[in-house]
Order: C-alpha cells, then sequence, then structure tokens
C-alpha cells in the first residue's frame, strides 16, 4: 500500500494567505462602510461575499476529499459549485446596476476575488498542515 506524504505548507504561504484574505476583506468591508449607499445594499453585497466564502471553501473541500478518496454526494459537490457560481453572479448583477463608479465597481469584484481565492488557500493549507501533523505523529509512533 503506497502512503501518501502531504507536505505541510510553508510559513510564508501561510502568512501570504492569511493576509490576503484579511485584506481582502476588510477592503471589502471598509468598502461598504463608506460607500454611499443605502443600508440594504451594503447588507446585500455584505451577504453575497460571506456567501461566497463559504461557497468557495464548501467547493475546495469537495474537490480536495474526492482527491483523496473521501465520498462526496454528487448533491454536495453540485451544491458546492452552484452556490460559488451563484454568488459571483449575484455580486455581478448587483455591481452592474449599482449606481457606482466603474472604479468602485471594480474594486469590490477585485476585493471579492481576492478574499475568495484567499479563502480556498487558507482551507488548503489548514488541511495540509493537518495532514502533515497526523502523518508525523503516526511516523514517530
Amino acid at each position: 500500500m503506497e502512503q501518501k506524504q502531504t507536505l505541510a505548507p510553508s510559513p510564508a504561504f501561510i502568512a501570504a494567505s492569511w493576509a490576503a484574505l484579511l485584506i481582502g476583506i476588510t477592503a471589502f468591508i471598509i468598502g461598504l462602510w463608506n460607500a454611499d449607499m443605502e443600508l440594504n445594499e451594503k447588507g446585500y453585497y455584505f451577504t453575497v461575499l460571506l456567501f461566497g466564502l463559504f461557497s468557495a471553501i464548501s467547493v475546495q473541500k469537495a474537490v480536495r476529499d474526492q482527491i483523496e478518496g473521501i465520498p462526496v454526494t454528487n448533491i454536495y459537490y453540485g451544491l458546492s459549485w452552484f452556490c460559488t457560481i451563484t454568488s459571483m453572479i449575484l455580486l455581478t448583477v448587483g455591481l452592474w446596476n449599482a449606481e457606482l463608479e466603474r472604479s468602485e465597481k471594480g474594486f469590490y469584484a477585485m476585493a471579492f476575488t481576492l478574499s475568495l481565492f484567499a479563502a480556498i488557500a487558507v482551507q488548503k493549507n489548514t488541511r495540509d498542515s493537518k495532514a502533515s501533523e497526523v502523518l508525523q505523529k503516526e511516523e514517530h509512533q
């Protein structure tokens, strides 16, 4: 039986991933805080951000589980992708119809994209770090 070896991510990659996640989320929220829009609009964009973050992490988990041979139901896998794509569509439609400068729309789109990518990287690092710890404990026993 071939044993998988999972290398722990480097501290630099872990730090960069967390920094990107915190910068993306913080920038998005500060942008909303300072935005000249109704509170319900701010709530919409904030909810889309949270929805996108959660669904992107779900996609990463489902894909990784499948790669590692952990059973994933088709409904969970499909819903994860559906929700991720839906969050992107909701942000796009919201920004398309918003009465914002194009530069502001671009800012929100880029902060959202950075946050989703970073959330996936943080989730991957967390999982790789845990897998590496487990393998190291098994080797020392």
